[in-house]
């Protein structure tokens, strides 16, 4: 039987550790194609280049797979793999991370990393976004190996009923601190942010943005929850963003 034919994609640049980390087990199931920032693009959302040209090349970087790093955005990333690098191969499935940092609650809306994968899945392609719980470039992946083994496992046996992306996290613990994986829903929290005023060399101010993340949906069947307590977050993720409880009462309002 034909082996998968698995696309891996992040947002923290091609030489990333987490990168290495999700290769080493998608090469245990399948053939990979590695298509990933030539650069760190966190937090660039589902933005893509359309007034500058891209750059692809073709880099020797992981033994044995066929890689490329781009110039573009994390879901540029992914366009130019279906368009340019498969052509007419479609992937089995699409592994995006694992990225430094969280990407549960509202980050979803920011994320290179949940972005891409959520690119690959309007193309048909069930996908996997990954995160681990620590930003640091010195990250240790190998507490997540064992989960990820078993996500993609059952991801490529039994696919993603009813849904085509999955955006999953991982607590910053050991694997036997690890409680388990909880399917849950997004948290309804926010970034409260401020703004630092400096100025440059010349005396013109610029701004630079910081603030903290206000965990505000505790509640046991959100991803922050499950995070708190020791579990492995998975929420099924879509592009539908319709308020679909709103649309009656939208409807007794005259807008003309």
């Amino acid at each position: 039987m034909r082996k998968p034919l698995i696309l891996l994609t992040n947002d923290d640049g091609i030489n990333a550790p987490g990168l290495r980390a999700s290769l080493s087990v998608a090469k245990e199931f399948g053939e990979v194609v590695v298509v990933a920032p030539d650069s760190p693009q966190s937090a660039k959302g589902h933005a893509i280049t359309i007034s500058d040209p891209i750059r692809l090349k073709k880099v020797d970087v992981f033994e044995g797979v066929e890689a490329y790093e781009c110039s573009g955005t994390p879901v540029d990333c992914v366009k130019l793999a279906k368009h340019v690098v498969l052509k007419n191969r479609q992937a089995d499935l699409c592994i995006s991370g694992i990225n430094h940092g969280s990407n549960a609650s509202i980050n979803i809306l920011y994320s290179g990393t949940v972005s891409a994968a959520m690119e690959a899945s309007l193309e048909g392609i069930p996908s996997i976004a990954l995160s681990l719980l620590d930003f640091a470039w010195t990250a240790d992946f190998r507490q997540a190996r064992p989960f990820l083994k078993l996500i993609v496992r059952k991801v490529l046996e039994k696919g993603l009923p009813n849904c085509n992306l999955i955006n999953v996290n991982i607590p910053k613990l050991t694997t036997a601190q690890i409680k388990g994986i909880k399917v849950c829903r997004q948290s309804d929290s926010r970034w409260e942010e401020e703004f630092h005023e400096a100025k440059d060399p010349r005396g013109v101010p610029y701004y630079w943005m910081g603030g903290d993340f206000a965990a505000t949906d505790m509640a046991e069947d959100t991803d922050m929850w499950a995070l708190k307590n020791g579990y492995i977050s998975i929420v099924p993720s879509g592009h539908d963003l319709t308020k679909y409880d709103a649309i009656d009462q939208l409807n007794e309002v005259t807008f003309a």
